[in-house]
C-alpha cells in the first residue's frame, strides 16, 4: 500500500508580510532619523467603485502604520483626463511624495495607459510605467520597480524553494502586464525555466502539470484543477474571486482564488490560502517599493526584502 499523501504546507502571506512592514517600519525611522526624508505616498482614486475603494483605504491605513507621509486624492467620476494628468504632473514635482499610485480601472472616458506613463518612472512603485516594465524584462531588477503582487508572490516562493530557481520549472497562467508578463520575468531572473500558458494554451491541463512552480493569475474562480498539478509542486494562487455561498445563508458570497484548493492542497508541496495568501503581499511590497524610492531620492542605499 502506497503512504498517504499529506496535504501542502500552507504559506502563510500574512506572516512574510508582517515581516516585509517590520523592515519598511525599522527602515523608515532610519531615513527619517539620518536624512530628515518621511518617504511619501499619494494615492489617487477616480470614481465611487466599491473595490477600489477598501483597496485606497487599506494602502492608506498601511502607509500610516509604516510611519508614511500618506496623501489621498478622491476625485469624482467625472473628472477629465486633463485635470487627472494636471494632479500627477504635481505630484511628480512634489519632493515630498516618493511613490504615487493612480487606483485602476479609471472611468472608461480616461485612457489608463496614458495616466500610467505620466507618471515619474521614479516615482512609478506600481511599477507599470514603461521604462519600469522595460527594465524588468532586460534583467534590470535591481534598479526597476517591480509591479507589487509579482514582487510579492517572489518573496513567497523564496520562502519554499530558495532564491535560486535552476533546474525548475514554473509556469505562469495569465500573460496580463499587471501580474502574468512580469512574473514571468521575475521567474527567469530567478533561473527557472519559464512557460507562460493563457486561455489559448492547448491542453493547459498538459501544461501545467510540467510545473515545479505553478502560478494562477487568470482571474476564472477555482480553474486549476488537484488533477492539472504536479505532485510536490508549489501553487502561487494570485486569484481572488468572489462566488456565491448559499450555503453561509441567502445572498451571502466568498472568496476563492483562481485554484480549486481542497483538491490542490492534496496534490501540492505548498500552497497560498485565499485569502490570507499573495493578498497581504501586494499592499506589503507597495510599502517596500515606496520605501526604495524614498532612499534613492535620499541618495542612500535602500534595504533588501
Amino acid at each position: 500500500m502506497t503512504a498517504q499523501m499529506q496535504d501542502a504546507a500552507v504559506i502563510d502571506g500574512r506572516s512574510v508580510a508582517d515581516s516585509v512592514v517590520e523592515t519598511v517600519k525599522q527602515a523608515a525611522e532610519e531615513l527619517k532619523q539620518q536624512t530628515g526624508v518621511i518617504p511619501g505616498i499619494a494615492v489617487v482614486i477616480v470614481g465611487e467603485d466599491p473595490a477600489s475603494k477598501v483597496y485606497v483605504a487599506s494602502k492608506g491605513k498601511k502607509a500610516k502604520e509604516c510611519g508614511f507621509h500618506s496623501v489621498q486624492h478622491t476625485l469624482a467620476d467625472s473628472t477629465s483626463e486633463a485635470d487627472l494628468l494636471a494632479l500627477v504632473e504635481e505630484l511628480n514635482d512634489d519632493p515630498q511624495i516618493h511613490g504615487i499610485l493612480v487606483q485602476l480601472p479609471l472611468p472608461g472616458h480616461i485612457d489608463d495607459g496614458r495616466v500610467i506613463q505620466a507618471i515619474n518612472p521614479q516615482k512609478d512603485v506600481d511599477g507599470f510605467h514603461v521604462i519600469n516594465a522595460g527594465k524588468l524584462t532586460t534583467g534590470e531588477v535591481e534598479t526597476a520597480f517591480v509591479p507589487c503582487t509579482p514582487a510579492g508572490s517572489t518573496l513567497l516562493i523564496e520562502r519554499v524553494r530558495g532564491k535560486d530557481l535552476s533546474g525548475l520549472n514554473a509556469v505562469v497562467v495569465g500573460r496580463s502586464n499587471i501580474v502574468g508578463k512580469p512574473m514571468a520575468s521575475l521567474l527567469l531572473a530567478a533561473n527557472a525555466t519559464v512557460t507562460v500558458a493563457h486561455s489559448r494554451t492547448p491542453d493547459l491541463p498538459a501544461a501545467c502539470r510540467n510545473a515545479d512552480i505553478l502560478v494562477a493569475a487568470v482571474g476564472r474562480p477555482e480553474m486549476i484543477k488537484g488533477d492539472w498539478v504536479k505532485p510536490g509542486a508549489t501553487i502561487i494562487d494570485v486569484g481572488i474571486n468572489r462566488i456565491a455561498a448559499p450555503e453561509r445563508g441567502e445572498g451571502k458570497t466568498r472568496l476563492v482564488g483562481d485554484v480549486a484548493y481542497g483538491e490542490c492542497a492534496k496534490v501540492a508541496g505548498a500552497i497560498t490560502p485565499v485569502p490570507g495568501g499573495v493578498g497581504p503581499m501586494t499592499i506589503a511590497m507597495l510599502m517596500a517599493n515606496t520605501l526604495v524610492s524614498a532612499y534613492r531620492h535620499a541618495g542612500r542605499t535602500p534595504p533588501n526584502f
